[in-house]
C-alpha cells in the first residue's frame, strides 16, 4: 500500500522537496539565531552532510555560544563603533542641554521667588521702620510727652555712660524713648561732656534741650557752699573740701596742685620758679573766698575756681588800694618793688599766719622789709617766723606722729637767711597789698599778747625793746 502511495512522485521531484525544506529550515533558523530567541543551553542543533543532506540534530551548547559570538562581533566592527561613540555623545550632550534648560527654569523661578520675598521684607522693615522713627521722632521733639509737664530730679552719677543716662531719664520719665535718646546723644554730642550731679528738669524738653541742660553744671542742685578762709593752707583746704563732700580723695586734690595743668591758662602760675623745692606748687594762689562747689567735683574744676578767683579779686586789683583811677594788673605794682610776684605772694603768706588784724598786717610787713633788707646790720638776718616752722602743717601737733619728733621743714626761717621756696599759705587781698606797700617803720621785732579782745600786738626796734614786751605778755 505505501508502494502505491508514493509511485506517482518521481526521485527528482522528492529531492527538490527536501532541499525547499531544508532552505525554510535554515532560514527559520538564522532569523532565530538573530533575534536572540535562541536559547544556548536548550536548542537542538541540526546537523547536515556535506552533499546538505539531513542527519540530525544534537544540544551542542559550545557550538551555539561560538556562533552567537561571531554574529555579534560582526555587528562590531570600527565604522559601527565609531558611529555608536558619536550618537553615544550627542545624546550625552542633548541630555546636558536639556538639564542645563531644567536648571536654568528652576534659577528664575527661584530668582522670581526671591524678589517677592525680598520686596516683601523690605515693605515689612519699612513699615516698621517708618513707625519706629515716627514714635522716635516724636520723642526727640517732645510731642508724645505729658500734656501736663513735671519737674522731676534726676542723679547723674560719675563716668555715667550716654546708655545709663538714658535709663536714668527713661526711669525718671523725662523720655519715652532711650534707645532714640542714646542714637541721638551719639550723632551729636560726646559722652565726656555729661556732668555728673542732681538735676531738677522738666519733663518736657526735646532732646537737644535735655543734653544742653545735663552738660551745664549751672543747672546742677547739688550745690555745696564752702568757705575758706584767709590763712587756710593746701593740707587744711583739702581736708575742709573732703568735709563738705566736694572731693573725694585728699591726695588727688593734693596731686593736681603739683600738677602742671594750669600753666598756659594762667600766666602767674607759668612765671613760678623752683617748684620742685616747694610742697606744693598752687600754695598761696588758691584765693579764700566763699565758694559754691557740687558734691564730688571734679579737682581740677575745684582749683580752677580758686585760681580764676585769684586772677579777678587779684591779678587783677582794685583801684582803691592805691588811690588809681585806672585798672591795673598786680605786677604792675609788684614791679615797683624789688621782689617778684611769687615772693610778694610769699611775704603776704607770713604777715597772714602772723598778723592779729588788718592794722597789724602793715607792721609786720615793714618788720619783714626791714630785716629782708638790713636785717644783717641790726644782728637778724634770719626772718625767724614761727609760722614756718612745722609747715606744711600748721603746728608740731599737727604733724603726723610717724615724722613729729624728727621733722624738719626745708621752710623753716629759723634755719636760713631771706625768704622761704614759697608761700606757707594763701593770704587775703589785704596782706598782699600790705606786703606791697608796708608802713614806713624802723622795726626790728614784734609780739602778741592776748587779752579778752584778741590779740595785742608790740613792735620794737631792737632786741632789748623786744625783750621787755615779751615780759608783758607772759
Amino acid at each position: 500500500m505505501s508502494d502505491k502511495k508514493y509511485s506517482n512522485y518521481s526521485d527528482d521531484s522528492i529531492e527538490d522537496t527536501r532541499r525547499k525544506k531544508i532552505d525554510e529550515f535554515k532560514r527559520g533558523f538564522d532569523k532565530s539565531v538573530m533575534s536572540d530567541d535562541y536559547d544556548v543551553d536548550e536548542t537542538s542543533v541540526h546537523e547536515y552532510k556535506s552533499d546538505d543532506s539531513y542527519v540530525g540534530y544534537s544540544r551542542n551548547s559550545s557550538s551555539l555560544k561560538r556562533r552567537k559570538s561571531n554574529e555579534i562581533n560582526s555587528y562590531s566592527d570600527s565604522d559601527t563603533k565609531r558611529r555608536i561613540e558619536r550618537e553615544s555623545k550627542k545624546a550625552l550632550k542633548q541630555q546636558s542641554k536639556q538639564d542645563k534648560r531644567i536648571e536654568k527654569n528652576k534659577a528664575r523661578r527661584n530668582q522670581k521667588m526671591f524678589k517677592w520675598v525680598w520686596f516683601a521684607m523690605v515693605l515689612i522693615m519699612g513699615i516698621v521702620l517708618s513707625q519706629v522713627l515716627l514714635v522716635g521722632i516724636g520723642d526727640m521733639l517732645a510731642i508724645s510727652r505729658e500734656e501736663n509737664p513735671q519737674i522731676v530730679q534726676v542723679s547723674i552719677p560719675d563716668d555715667a555712660t550716654i546708655e545709663e543716662i538714658a535709663d536714668i531719664l527713661y526711669d525718671s520719665k523725662v523720655i519715652n524713648q532711650p534707645k532714640f535718646f542714646v542714637l541721638y546723644a551719639n550723632i551729636t554730642t560726646e559722652e565726656d561732656y555729661f556732668r555728673q550731679g542732681d538735676y531738677k528738669i522738666e519733663t518736657d524738653k526735646d532732646y537737644e534741650a535735655i543734653i544742653n541742660f545735663l552738660q551745664s553744671n549751672v543747672n546742677r542742685t547739688d550745690i555745696v557752699t564752702v568757705q575758706i578762709t584767709e590763712g587756710m593752707n593746701v593740707l587744711e583746704i583739702s581736708n575742709k573740701l573732703l568735709e563738705e563732700g566736694v572731693i573725694e580723695d585728699v591726695k588727688e586734690f593734693q596731686d593736681v596742685c603739683n600738677s602742671d595743668i594750669f600753666d598756659e591758662e594762667f600766666p602767674f602760675i607759668a612765671e613760678l620758679e623752683d617748684t620742685d623745692a616747694r610742697y606744693y606748687k598752687l600754695e598761696g594762689y588758691l584765693f579764700p573766698d566763699t565758694y559754691d562747689f557740687y558734691l564730688n567735683e571734679d579737682p581740677e574744676s575745684v582749683m580752677r575756681k580758686m585760681l580764676n578767683n585769684f586772677e579777678n579779686r587779684v591779678y587783677y586789683t582794685e583801684d582803691k588800694y592805691f588811690g588809681s583811677s585806672k585798672t591795673h594788673t598786680l605786677d604792675e605794682y609788684v614791679a615797683k618793688s624789688k621782689y617778684s610776684m611769687d615772693e610778694i605772694i610769699t611775704i603776704a603768706s607770713i604777715i597772714q599766719a602772723e598778723a592779729a588784724n588788718n592794722e597789724d598786717m602793715y607792721y609786720i610787713s615793714s618788720i619783714l622789709h626791714n630785716r629782708l633788707k638790713n636785717g644783717a646790720e641790726m644782728g637778724v638776718s634770719q626772718l625767724n617766723c614761727d609760722c614756718t616752722v612745722y609747715y606744711p602743717y600748721r603746728e608740731y601737733e599737727d604733724v603726723p606722729d610717724s615724722i613729729r619728733d624728727t621733722y624738719e621743714s626745708t621752710y623753716n626761717t629759723n634755719n636760713f637767711s631771706g625768704l622761704p621756696t614759697g608761700p606757707i599759705c594763701n593770704p587775703s587781698l589785704e596782706a598782699i597789698f600790705a606786703a606791697i606797700k608796708p608802713y614806713d617803720t624802723n622795726y626790728y621785732f614784734f609780739c602778741h599778747g592776748t587779752t579778752d579782745d584778741g590779740s595785742v600786738p608790740y613792735y620794737a626796734t631792737t632786741l632789748e625793746e623786744h625783750n621787755y614786751n615779751l615780759t608783758l605778755i607772759d
